[in-house]
């Protein structure tokens, strides 16, 4: 098979997923290289440099392998992207559901950001069909959800909801620390004294005048974590009250 890094599964013959076929037997004894040393060296290689460095031919190198040697699980760097974004989801550490709905729920959600702010990179690679780990996060949600008297599209709707939020909130927390890392600076309080001539400006205009007083008076600007937990049990609340759960 001619080299190439962006070759998806979809472009081949084979129609079988990266999954079924690493279900299948082996031929032969494996060898030392299997799909989740694969993945471990990937995931590691986009945690330090970022996903554009992890490539096939990357990979190979810092496997001690040849460079066609991967292509015997994967037919290419979509589907490695599958396999790193499915060794990242098997982090979770879920909940069986038996402690209700609500508490599934939240550790559901606390644990997508601790995963998502430790590998930035996923969102963007987990853009192809769900990989086995990441299908038992809304299987467990739906398991909590079920024999609440909800119809299956609420309780989907319901487990949406809250990975939105929590995709929404990480996006944020990551842009944040995109900036600071772009200007050098390292922490939120270094940010705003780099921002103060503007900040300081802008508030004088008077224009906003509530934005100034959370300026002045707010005590946690920086408790990233108090700021997240306090969103989701918001949302936790309505839904809650909404769907009288």
């Amino acid at each position: 098979m001619a080299y190439q890094e962006r070759q998806s599964a979809s472009e081949d013959k084979d129609p079988v997923s990266v999954w079924e076929r690493l279900e299948r037997p082996e031929p032969a004894p494996r060898t030392t290289l299997t799909p989740r040393r694969i993945a471990e060296v990937a995931v590691a290689i986009a945690d330090a440099e970022g996903l554009d460095a992890v490539t096939m031919r990357r990979l190979a190198t810092e496997l001690g392998v040849a460079p066609m040697a991967a292509y015997r699980y994967v037919t290419g760097k979509d589907e490695l992207l599958e396999l790193m974004v499915d060794f990242v989801y098997a982090e979770l550490d879920l909940l069986d559901g038996k402690d209700g709905w609500r508490a599934t729920m939240r550790s559901v959600a606390l644990r997508i950001r601790e995963v998502l702010l430790q590998h930035s990179w996923v969102t963007r690679a987990a853009c192809g069909a769900p990989t086995p780990n990441q299908l038992a996060v809304p299987e467990a949600a739906l398991v909590a959800l079920d024999g609440l008297g909800l119809d299956v599209d609420t309780a989907m709707a319901v487990f949406s909801t809250v990975t939105a939020y929590v995709h929404g909130a990480v996006d944020s927390e990551v842009r944040l620390s995109q900036m600071l890392h772009v200007r050098g600076w390292s922490t939120r309080k270094e940010a705003r004294a780099g921002l103060a001539t503007q900040m300081t400006w802008l508030m004088n205009t008077g224009r906003y005048p509530m934005y100034a007083r959370y300026i002045h008076e707010a005590d946690r600007k920086d408790d990233v974590q108090w700021q997240f937990e306090i969103g989701l049990d918001s949302v936790l609340d309505g839904i809650a009250v909404r769907l009288a759960i």
